[in-house]
């Protein structure tokens, strides 16, 4: 639907992650105008600029005005993938600012929306959360505006895991069981067969020479699960190593905070982890019964740009009943 600027809605909430963006334009009773989809967010290998010319293209697939010829909202509300220093968030703030979509500019990594659209309705800004999606990350957060999270960058900042992870994880062990360095195991078989290969050495060549296509790969993670379902232990070890991260890092933001012997919500979101595979569920809830036996774990399967619009209309103070409405909405 268009959208006109004679009078501004507050919120233009964005939720941009490493394979889409989403964007929604919020009413101020919290009423959904107008919501537009877009391709992932991915500044580290396009740049800045052309990073967020992906959202104004999620502005105009929603028929919101994305020129710069003025502003289509009050608020800016931006939850960004790769978002993961300060100085990246200052950076794409100043950038989408420059594009003049709203009076005013929040950028926040976007973790920090699907911790927002977790905790329960009226409470406040107090808990943990932990995405794995393509890769994974932790934020965690309390009332009096400390936070605790990891720079999230890959390999070099200590993460593992993350659906990209896992699926590199799966072919190294398939590659080995097949050529006889390591352990026998289901997944040299099911991989090549996801893919149309009848061998891992016909795989690797594929890949190797970029005839795979490298989203592709993102296929393997449920096959890994689904090997780890049927109780092939190599597979079931890398589900478990998997649970156990995402336990550590969510332990490690409590402590952080102060949180460990509180009731407190621990959050978990993104498509490995909503996908409620019962092999990292029940390892999670172990590990975590064992760590921070009062956190109480709630999964988010809710659109991320919830998130996103849950904290613009805090930022503008909106009233409960319009948080209300949003959620029903997204829910």
């Amino acid at each position: 639907m268009g959208v006109t600027r004679a009078a501004l809605p507050p919120v233009l909430a964005i939720d941009a992650g490493n394979s889409k963006t989403d964007v929604a334009l919020i009413g101020p009773d919290g009423s959904v105008l107008a919501t537009g989809q877009a391709g992932g967010f991915q500044p580290p290998r396009t740049g800045v600029a052309a990073a967020v010319d992906v959202l104004a293209e999620a502005l105009a697939s929603a028929g919101v005005p994305a020129d710069g010829s003025g502003p289509v909202a009050g608020h800016v509300s931006a939850c960004l993938a790769n978002a993961d220093f300060p100085v990246e968030e200052r950076r794409l703030a100043d950038e989408i600012g420059r594009r003049g979509w709203g009076r005013a500019t929040a950028v926040h990594n976007d973790t920090f929306a699907l911790l927002r659209a977790g905790l329960p309705p009226g409470a406040g800004p107090r808990g943990v959360a932990v995405v794995c999606g393509a890769g994974i990350n932790c934020v965690g957060m309390t009332p009096d505006g400390r936070t605790a999270r990891f720079p999230a960058v890959g390999r070099i900042s200590g993460d593992w895991g993350g659906g990209g992870g896992l699926a590199e994880e799966a072919l190294w062990f398939a590659a080995r069981a097949e050529d006889g360095r390591g352990t026998p195991t289901e997944l040299a078989r099911a991989l090549p067969a996801r893919l149309g290969h009848a061998s891992m050495a016909s795989l690797i060549e594929a890949m190797h020479l970029g005839d795979v296509p490298a989203g592709r790969r993102h296929e393997l993670t449920p096959v890994l699960f689904e090997v780890a379902a049927a109780g092939d232990p190599v597979a079931l070890s890398l589900v478990h190593r998997q649970a156990d991260e995402v336990v550590a890092m969510a332990a490690v933001a409590l402590g952080r905070l102060g949180l460990l012997d509180e009731e407190v919500p621990v959050v978990l979101g993104g498509g490995v982890l909503a996908a409620r595979h019962p092999e990292l569920d029940e390892r999670i809830a172990a590990g975590l019964a064992v760590r921070a036996p009062r956190a109480r774990i709630t999964v988010v399967t809710a659109p991320p740009v919830l998130g996103a619009g849950l904290l613009g209309l805090d930022a503008l103070g909106a009233p409960a009943e319009a948080h209300g409405k949003l959620r029903a909405h997204f829910g």
